[in-house]
């Protein structure tokens, strides 16, 4: 009988308990959220439940391995425990995910005390053999009965706050907000037309002109995707391109736009290079070189004018797999710049491992350097010098006036871009710009 209830015992331990972690687990949570919400009834205010989500975290898991990921989450069970010293019941959703009940919250301004004390618990420091780690934690929460009636409508409002915590880069508590259920709405109808979008080639490439900076001879062009629905009009690259990373659409996305802009760009002089933005998801793809190749075979482009930009989180998982890919595609002859350099996970190390044709100056630095913001000077002044070290151009992005043009020419840059030589065009008005102006300055 001692055997059958300690077995009995083992079994509902594991029914009820994370085992890594030792929290209470998902179907545990649910339970004592039924009860706490069947408690509360219609006082005002009544429970309150929070969803805990690492932020981080899975760059933990992808460079040093699922052991000191695993170690990690059991420091984090142990801190939030900590933090969850009074009626508060926390445990484990799954993954990187946690959740705290309040039985009787007080008040939205207690929950908020609440929330933020386990954001600072959990962003502080971690020590796992020898590592030195830092994550951080994004929180949202909803209060019944006036965020919802039931543990199902709770839990659902706890993660649309959540999201908007997520969206906003993390890091923060957000309380639910009724018009937070619209704009998930609005975000999951945007994007099945964005699907519809792709399947119905409602989406069409622009060419921003990239010119010479000393002459204003067009040396090549960046393809931009560009949408345009039926019944809403054209919607911002800020709206979709958000929306198509989470959908993780911006590979199919991004390979129509290579296969698109290479077809026009074999019409225009021979010289003259096309670049294409290629995301971190479309160089982790196992088929991405063959699909840039199949993308050079059917159109006829050589390989040469092709120029491939990434920006720098491409190399936060320090995961060699992307410098494998670049270098295969340097092996076929194509170009590579580094877009937005500066303004991201900066580091010189990856630059003397790939041979970049282009460093791109994002044009925040370009409006600080014109209002003589002396950061933004030394920035574009330190990335020049260090690309003609390293044998590569400069690009500066987002010129719009004579000012800034001037300016960049005297401090170096050799190729610029911006409304100040034209805003992006369809491939047919770029080609015009050769027929009109065979020596190819527009400046």
């Amino acid at each position: 009988m001692t055997v059958q209830r300690e077995s009995a015992d083992k079994i509902a331990q594991l029914a009820r308990f994370d085992p890594l972690t030792g929290l209470p687990n998902r179907s545990h949570l649910r339970e004592v959220l039924d009860q706490a919400v069947a408690a509360a009834g219609a006082r005002r205010p009544g429970c309150a439940f929070l969803m805990v989500d690492l932020d981080r975290f899975k760059s933990v898991n992808d460079t040093l391995g699922h052991q000191i990921g695993d170690k990690l989450l059991s420091e984090v069970a142990r801190r939030l425990s900590k933090a969850c010293r009074g009626q508060e019941f926390c445990g484990r959703i799954g993954g990187d995910e946690f959740a705290v009940v309040v039985p009787s919250a007080l008040d939205n301004h207690a929950i908020a005390q609440l929330a933020d004390s386990i954001i600072a618990i959990l962003s502080a420091s971690y020590q796992i053999d020898g590592h030195i780690l830092y994550i951080g934690a994004s929180i949202g929460s909803a209060l019944s009965p006036v965020d919802g009636r039931d543990s199902e409508a709770l839990i659902r409002s706890a993660d649309l706050a959540l999201y908007r915590a997520k969206d906003d880069g993390g890091g923060v508590h957000y309380a639910y907000e009724p018009q937070l259920h619209a704009k998930a709405e609005e975000r999951r109808l945007l994007e099945l037309a964005l699907r519809a979008a792709l399947e119905k080639d409602q989406m069409h490439v622009l060419y921003q002109p990239v010119v010479q900076a000393d002459s204003g001879r067009v040396v090549g062009f960046e393809a931009l995707a560009r949408w345009t629905h039926p019944e809403l009009g054209p919607i911002s690259p800020a709206k979709f391109v958000p929306v198509a990373e989470e959908a993780r659409l911006i590979a199919p996305i991004g390979e129509w736009v290579l296969r698109t802009a290479c077809m026009e760009a074999v019409n225009w002089p021979d010289d003259v290079r096309i670049a294409v933005n290629v995301s971190a998801e479309q160089l982790s793809h196992p088929s991405f070189v063959a699909t840039v190749v199949s993308a050079l075979a059917q159109s006829g482009l050589d390989a040469r004018r092709l120029e491939l930009e990434v920006t720098e989180s491409v190399f936060m998982s320090e995961d060699a797999g992307a410098l494998r890919v670049l270098d295969q595609l340097l092996g076929l002859g194509i170009q590579l710049s580094l877009d937005d350099f500066g303004t991201g996970y900066s580091s010189l190390g990856y630059l003397s491992r790939t041979r970049f044709t282009t460093i791109k100056i994002d044009r925040s630095f370009v409006v600080g350097a014109s209002k003589d913001v002396a950061e933004s000077l030394a920035i574009i002044r330190a990335v020049v010098t260090l690309a003609d070290s390293l044998g590569m151009a400069t690009t500066a992005e987002g010129v719009e006036t004579e000012a800034e043009l001037a300016m960049v020419l005297a401090l170096g840059c050799k190729k610029v871009q911006g409304f100040y030589f034209g805003r992006p065009m369809s491939a047919d008005d770029a080609g015009a710009l050769f027929l009109a102006a065979p020596e190819r300055l527009i400046a």
